[in-house]
């Protein structure tokens, strides 16, 4: 049930909406810095983009590399030789457990 029209309830309804515009405004001066503090960060940012593509673009320009010398005779291929642990039999134990991953 609505409660009568009455001048204090006008001036009780005028005080909330007063109220409310109050937080609202201090709600958009929070939220302008915020932006504001956002679009500082974005070009912060995309300052130190270019300046990392300008390095990156430096760096990757061809350069005399010195030709170290290779010792010769020395392989530094992996080794192909695999050592299996010597059993007794050649099947399997009775407490072998098989696990199977999946990638």
């Amino acid at each position: 049930m609505p409660r009568p029209a009455t001048e204090a309830a006008q001036y009780l309804d005028m005080y909330k909406l007063t109220v409310e515009k109050t937080r609202l405004e201090q709600e958009l001066e929070y939220i302008d810095g915020r932006r504001q503090q956002l679009c500082d960060r974005l070009a912060e940012i995309e300052q130190a983009t270019a300046g990392l593509d300008a390095k990156a673009t430096t760096l990757r320009q061809p350069t005399q590399p010195a030709a170290a010398p290779r010792p010769q005779g020395l392989n530094f291929a992996p080794s192909t030789n695999v050592y299996l642990p010597e059993r007794n039999s050649r099947q399997a134990p009775q407490d072998y457990n098989t696990l199977m991953l999946d990638y």
